[in-house]
């Protein structure tokens, strides 16, 4: 009479608990990069409206042919939706038929800078 031995094979306890531990790491690591990204993609949106609102702010004072008085200047503009406030500084060059011109543009919310310009504007010629 030979006996055969009866082998279960499968995975321990164990062994299962290991294989979910490693895949809850993986999974928080995944996770936690897809946010990241969001909040990139957040970010860069919101600096990319900024330079476009601060470059149409330029470009309306050179297609006006507007010289502006030295000083400052605020204003709101929105951009796909979003409002944002602007602030211009005027300040005299070397050669008075120009003018430079940088524009700051700040999130409408909270106040915080997220992108700037400056560029010159020239005295339209009589």
């Amino acid at each position: 009479m030979t006996r055969h031995a009866h082998l279960t094979r499968g995975f321990t306890l164990l062994e299962c608990l290991v294989a979910l531990a490693i895949l809850a790491v993986a999974l928080s690591s995944a996770l936690r990069a897809v946010g990241s990204t969001a909040q990139s993609t957040h970010m860069l949106r919101d600096h990319t409206l900024a330079s476009w609102v601060a470059q149409n702010r330029l470009a309306e004072l050179r297609a006006t042919s507007a010289f502006p008085p030295i000083g400052r200047n605020e204003g709101q503009a929105a951009q796909a939706g979003q409002r944002f406030t602007w602030r211009e500084i005027i300040e005299r060059t070397p050669n008075p038929l120009f003018r430079k011109v940088e524009v700051q543009v700040f999130d409408a919310l909270d106040d915080r800078p997220l992108a700037s310009a400056s560029g010159f504007v020239v005295r339209p010629l009589r």
